[in-house]
């Protein structure tokens, strides 16, 4: 049943019972129980039992809560229907749109409804559930498009959603440009039209401003924040008022992209990229994917935005389904630091660690800088002074760190303390820190510029927001600090070690860091970046999209998404290397088995042109259901997963 077309053969099938019939969604982990089940429903029960409530069944012998899809007079079950035995709550949160949206979700992505309920629907709160739902009583402000005058296309895509129609773009936005007021400013026209629309978000900092934002432009009242990591009460009251069709717009971030908006006619998604909206829980959907899918669903429009651009996105531009907005290259160039690339060597000479680039850069500058730093700590990796051999822990092999100034040489396996450490290849016991985090860094920078107020922010201490014009900022990537009007000089160091990881987006989600940060220069002021300049040509071109363009063709040559599909099985050796053997799609490549990152199981990758995406999730599907009829343990199956 996982369409309307086959809900309809089933319920013409049925034969009558002359009793009202309740099919619900029991809360199971069992793969092969994955259906609907129908359950007579008592008479003294028969008002309160709606469809999308919560009501408790007697199932596999145990009370289960499960979910009310929908009533019925019939069934075509032989024996006697068991009846529901309690009504939870005869509110309707589970909305015929959101039931089909997850049935879809769990199909796209081999996993099974339950599971994506769990995701959808928050756990319910009985005091926020007895009080209605407060509509906004301030009037409707008039539609704008002040922010979208740089694009050229801008005024016509707010002006397309306020009468009514569905445009869909990738926008390229631009630094002091509030992209959350362009954004607040799209939403408004599409209320305005009558319709809906959900905003997503990367985290809670991102939130915070972006809410501010849209209580101006909208209005009070007029969205609703839903995030999981809101208190229980206050996202179950955002989940009711858009449920109940009061509030009509939702900004959150991964958890709102299957809020339940009436009138869908927007999604929105804000820097795509970002690792967040990848879901850590089965089935492991991504955010953007589920709004997409509930854009051709409902004839929506679709707004994928950022400083820079996925290969994801990219795809939607080069297939023409999306258009590409972007803005005037003159205004582009403008609106862009000027970024500058140095190795840091002089003259041939090995490269320093403070370059004289970025210490003219500093020097000179009057107003607030930025250093982004890409590992936080203080030295975070260590090797002999002499040899250059990796210091490894006597105990462990374990690599060793050293957590602050004046902390001891530890392992950062089994904590075991080093000191005094020597080396084993040459017996020296000087030690040198090849890479650092931004403690280090930090310190260095506070003492060749000592008149400056250095502060950091990274890891469990991040700033929101900085202020002096000597404030100099060391950053982690995703931790960077706000300054009113921009820093005036950005610094990207060791950049050579964020290409380093092995992943295969690891260049794109470089990029994406990397221009989050210079988003947050002065306009037309400077950034210097420590790198090899061969490997940074689209920072200093500020060509996001290029840099989408070549990415998305690399993905295309190795059949990778968004180009292909591709399926990560991890599971018990003997058992994935069974799953090899499988007649999977006839234009699929099976890669494996390898070892998988826990060494107690074997992983397999499944790889098939995206026309054969649904066939191999049905095929895997089957596959956990067969086990889990068997009473087998199951296999962890993962659909275009965000790292791989």
């Amino acid at each position: 049943m996982t369409d309307d077309g086959q809900l309809e053969l089933v319920a013409a099938a049925r034969r009558p019972t002359g009793r009202p019939v309740a099919r619900v969604v029991v809360d199971t982990p069992l793969a092969h129980l994955d259906r609907l089940f129908d359950y007579a429903v008592p008479t003294e029960l028969d008002s309160d039992v709606v469809p999308g409530c919560r009501v408790k069944v007697r199932f596999a012998g145990r009370l289960s809560d499960a979910y009310v899809a929908e009533r019925g007079d019939g069934s075509t079950h032989e024996g006697t229907l068991a009846p529901i035995v309690k009504v939870v709550s005869s509110e309707p949160v589970l909305t015929p749109d959101t039931l089909a949206l997850c049935r879809e979700v769990a199909d796209r992505w081999a996993g099974t409804l339950p599971d994506v309920l769990r995701l959808a629907v928050p756990p319910r709160q009985a005091r926020v559930e007895a009080r209605p739902s407060v509509p906004p009583t301030s009037e409707l402000p008039d539609v704008v498009d002040v922010t979208w005058q740089p694009w050229p296309d801008g005024p016509g895509f707010v002006a397309a959603l306020a009468a009514g129609a569905s445009p869909r773009a990738c926008w390229s936005a631009l630094p002091h440009r509030d992209p959350a007021r362009a954004v607040a400013e799209a939403v408004l026209a599409t209320v305005h039209s009558g319709r809906g629309a959900v905003v997503c978000v990367p985290d809670a900092r991102d939130l915070a401003h972006w809410d501010a934002v849209f209580s101006e432009v909208l209005g009070a009242g007029r969205h609703v924040l839903l995030t999981a990591g809101e208190k229980p009460a206050a996202r179950y009251r955002a989940y009711l008022a858009a449920a109940r069709g009061v509030v009509h717009v939702v900004l959150g971030t991964r958890s709102a992209a299957l809020a339940p908006v009436a009138r869908l006619g927007l999604v929105v998604i804000w820097d795509d990229g970002d690792d967040s909206y990848a879901e850590p829980r089965a089935p492991y959907p991504h955010a953007r994917e589920v709004l997409l899918m509930r854009a051709a669903r409902h004839g929506a429009g679709v707004l994928v935005a950022g400083f820079a651009r996925t290969a994801e996105a990219q795809s939607l531009v080069a297939s023409g389904w999306c258009v590409d907005l972007v803005a005037d290259p003159t205004i582009r160039r403008r609106a862009w630091p000027q970024v500058e690339v140095t190795d840091g060597s002089v003259d041939g000479g090995a490269p320093a660690r403070l370059p004289r680039e970025v210490f003219a850069a500093v020097r000179s500058s009057d107003g607030p800088v930025l250093v982004q730093v890409p590992r936080r700590g203080y030295r975070t990796s260590l090797a002999c002074q002499v040899c250059r051999s990796p210091a490894r822990c006597r105990a462990c092999e374990g690599p060793l760190v050293q957590t602050g100034r004046d902390a001891a040489v530890t392992c950062r396996w089994c904590g075991t303390s080093a000191s005094p450490w020597t080396c084993g290849e040459c017996g020296s016991g000087r030690l040198r820190a090849p890479v650092v985090g931004q403690l280090r860094t930090a310190e260095e920078y506070a003492a060749a510029f000592p008149s400056r107020t250095v502060v950091t922010s990274g890891g469990a201490s991040v700033l929101d927001q900085v202020e002096g014009d000597d404030v100099l900022v060391l950053a982690t990537p995703g931790a960077e600090p706000r300054v009113a009007g921009g820093y005036d000089v950005v610094v990207l160091m060791d950049t050579w070690l964020a290409l380093t990881r092995d992943d295969v987006r690891v260049e794109e989600e470089a990029h994406r860091r990397w221009f989050n940060a210079l988003a947050l220069g002065r306009e037309r002021r400077r950034a210097v970046v420590v790198g090899d300049p061969q490997a940074l040509q689209a920072l200093v071109r500020v060509d996001p999209v290029g840099l989408a363009e070549r990415e998305l063709e690399s993905r295309a040559q190795t059949h990778l998404p968004p180009v292909g599909r591709l399926a990560v099985v991890e599971g018990p050796a003997e058992v994935v290397a069974e799953l090899a053997g499988r007649d999977w799609p006839a234009a699929a490549e099976v890669l494996g088995p390898v070892p998988a990152p826990d060494p107690a199981l074997a992983q397999l990758v499944l790889r098939v042109p995206r026309r054969d995406g649904t066939a191999l999730s049905a095929q895997l599907r089957a596959v956990a259901a067969e086990r889990s009829a068997a009473k087998l343990p199951p296999v962890r199956v993962r659909i275009d997963p965000h790292r791989f």
